[in-house]
């Protein structure tokens, strides 16, 4: 597959806009498509290698690989197998090279659809935030069979660093479990903060030390002082969707028989 010709990407919100800008700088031409007009526009008038899809189903169409960047893993499979959704006129053979934070069995479920159809799917979650996808340094965890995932393989280089974690459907696990250990963290140090201060202590003062201290985490280097001291509480991440990981690495215990109690908190 020739590594310059279209890439389909549905989904141009606070992560994907920043991500398609990077891939139309690396030189591959981007079709883009999402039901919000003026983010649509945001991405097609700022460069020549940017254009617009009016549907999925033309995405899929004039696209080999197709990058899906959606709330859930629910949205994914509407997008993908709906009626007139990105699988009904993509030609065999092409990708769908899901970027969203999924349910690991419903990608495997969608990656089995898809392999009835010709097609193929790669799960590549991202983690890094909106500075991570404006700077092109992703952390991808993605799965899928290796000679799948080499043919998108410079489009991911594109937008971060790769690390491969097996099959389809495990680099949504990957996310899952990373997303509920930046939870735990954010709610201890959420609740070691409140404490801090009604003892009198000073926030920034506590920031710093943690931050010179057993106690670092990405919660402390790159929330405390830039969202959470100054009352901005702006990182670009709802509560919903993170939630909605705890859930997914929640319910993967639950399939694997393991026992997880801080989860079910």
């Amino acid at each position: 597959m020739n590594e310059k010709t279209p890439t389909g990407f549905v989904g141009i919100g606070n992560m994907g806009a920043p991500m398609v800008r990077n891939l139309a700088k690396a030189g591959f031409p981007v079709v883009a498509y999402d039901i919000n007009p003026d983010a649509l526009a945001s991405v097609t008038q700022e460069s020549n290698r940017i254009s617009a899809a009016a549907s999925l189903a033309e995405t899929g169409a004039r696209c080999a690989v197709v990058i899906t960047m959606l709330p859930t893993g629910a949205d994914v499979r509407e997008a993908v197998l709906g009626e007139e959704g990105i699988a009904s006129r993509m030609k065999a053979g092409s990708i769908v090279l899901d970027m969203s934070s999924s349910e690991p069995t419903g990608t495997v479920a969608l990656a089995a659809e898809l392999e009835a159809r010709g097609l193929h799917l790669v799960d590549a979650p991202v983690s890094g935030g909106v500075p991570g996808a404006v700077n092109a340094t992703l952390a991808l965890m993605t799965g899928g069979a290796d000679e799948v995932v080499a043919r998108v393989e410079e489009r991911l280089k594109a937008m971060g660093r790769i690390f491969r974690t097996g099959p389809v459907g495990s680099g949504h696990a990957a996310k899952a479990l990373n997303n509920y250990l930046s939870a735990a963290s954010l709610s201890a140090t959420s609740e070691a903060l409140l404490v801090a201060l009604k003892f009198g202590l000073d926030g920034a003062a506590m920031a710093d030390i943690w931050n010179a201290s057993t106690g670092r985490s990405n919660t402390t280097e790159n929330k405390l002082h830039q969202h959470i001291l100054n009352g901005k509480f702006a990182a670009g991440f709802t509560l919903k969707l993170l939630d909605k990981d705890v859930r997914i690495a929640r319910e993967l215990a639950h399939s694997l028989g393991v026992r997880a109690d801080n989860l079910e908190r």
